[in-house]
């Protein structure tokens, strides 16, 4: 199936990568994961990808690849960080790779299933240290995960963009280069929804 979902007023749907920024200014763990985003070129730090139903999300972190649920369709960080093993982050955007590129709804339909189904695979391997290996499939962190993910549907998340100033990190899928490589939505600050919407749809009903 592939489900639509609201997360902080944004509606994304099976397959769309959520983009976050490491740390949140009003708790100590948040300014510990802030300073490491310093370390991540451009404002995007983080990514996960969005599966439903509800909130569910699978993203590579510290405890490797794992699923998790955002509440209510509120990116809680605190309340999620048990379960992302401590890792505590600002909703950023979506960022839709699939949006926009010419293909019809029930292709559409067929490449969201497969990456979803992707993903879900991967949960429980270990987290890859080695940023530059990004065609391994034994670990992966969070950009890589999107990468390989999208890579059996034919589009390549590992776009360069913006990256050009580092040389020799051409191999590396940066989360920044996900969200400034295709469509996007970011989120409006201070407008938060107090309920979400969630919905199953299939084309070939």
């Amino acid at each position: 199936m592939v489900y639509t979902y609201q997360i902080e007023g944004i509606t994304l749907q099976t397959g769309d990568v959520i983009c976050t920024m490491n740390g949140k200014p009003d708790i100590l763990p948040g300014e510990f994961w802030r300073l490491v985003g310093r370390l991540v070129p451009g404002d995007v730090d983080h990514v996960a990808i969005y599966l439903g139903p509800d909130g569910r999300c699978v993203e590579a972190g510290a405890r490797g690849v794992v699923t998790f649920n955002v509440p209510r369709g509120h990116w809680n960080t605190e309340r999620m960080a048990r379960q992302r093993g401590l890792l505590f982050d600002t909703f950023y955007g979506v960022s839709a790779p699939l949006e926009g590129i010419g293909i019809s709804e029930s292709e559409e339909f067929e490449m969201r299933s497969t990456i979803a189904k992707y993903c879900l695979a991967q949960v429980g391997k270990s987290y890859n240290l080695n940023f530059l290996n990004t065609e391994t499939e034994e670990a992966f962190y969070c950009s890589q995960l999107a990468y390989k993910a999208y890579e059996q549907v034919g589009i390549n998340l590992n776009t360069g963009l913006a990256m050009e100033q580092m040389p020799g990190t051409n191999a590396i899928v940066y989360p920044q280069e996900i969200w400034d490589g295709f469509s996007h939505r970011a989120v409006k600050r201070n407008q938060y929804p107090l309920d979400s919407n969630q919905l199953a749809t299939d084309p070939s009903r």
